[in-house]
């Protein structure tokens, strides 16, 4: 496996329209805004969180089963701003949407500025002919609220070309979450 650099993702992406829509640098700020910095970097792309959000609630008392998940564990919201409670967590969605090579595995990691705030973002990696909005799971650690921000940065993605195609891709063996837009909650 060999990490890409820059100049390769984007040449995938013109190829292969692996990540919609593709910001090719890194954005840091708008209108003298500073922002959670997103797009092209060195070796990796910083995907956005979209303005769509999930958040954890105990209002009917719960369990958390991922066989037997229930949507009204969560309050849907969507705004500029998040805030996830203090030990808590919430889903939300990537504005890009991507469409993984045969070739490629991804590793997706939180930005280190929301990891320095004790979020965590938990994200599995995109399989090898995965496609879809990636759901993002953000835990706050913290025994205080938290704000995430909405078309901001929020996680990076690294790409590894392998040496070989795979057998079997995410997509030959009918994965359960490709193609998922929106946010989508745990599925059997």
């Amino acid at each position: 496996m060999a990490l890409l650099p820059d100049h390769e993702i984007r040449k995938l992406v013109k190829e292969k329209k692996m990540i919609e829509p593709f910001v090719d640098g890194q954005i840091k700020e708008i209108e003298n805004r500073k922002l959670v910095s997103y797009g092209l970097s060195s070796y990796g792309y910083d995907l956005r969180v979209a303005d769509e959000f999930k958040v954890f609630t105990n209002v009917y008392n719960s369990i958390v089963d991922p066989k037997k998940f229930h949507e009204n564990s969560f309050v849907a919201l969507q705004g500029d701003v998040c805030i996830v409670p203090p030990n808590s967590f919430a889903l939300a969605r990537s504005i890009e949407y991507f469409r993984i090579p045969r070739n490629i595995l991804t590793v997706c990691l939180g930005k280190s500025t929301y990891a320095r705030c004790g979020i965590i973002v938990n994200v599995t990696p995109f399989e090898p002919e995965w496609e879809g909005h990636v759901t993002l799971e953000i835990s706050n650690t913290t025994p205080l609220p938290a704000v995430i921000y909405a078309n901001e940065g929020l996680a990076q993605v690294l790409f590894f070309r392998a040496g070989t195609e795979c057998e079997t891709s995410y997509k030959d063996r009918n994965g359960k979450y490709m193609g998922q837009t929106g946010i989508v909650v745990p599925r059997i």
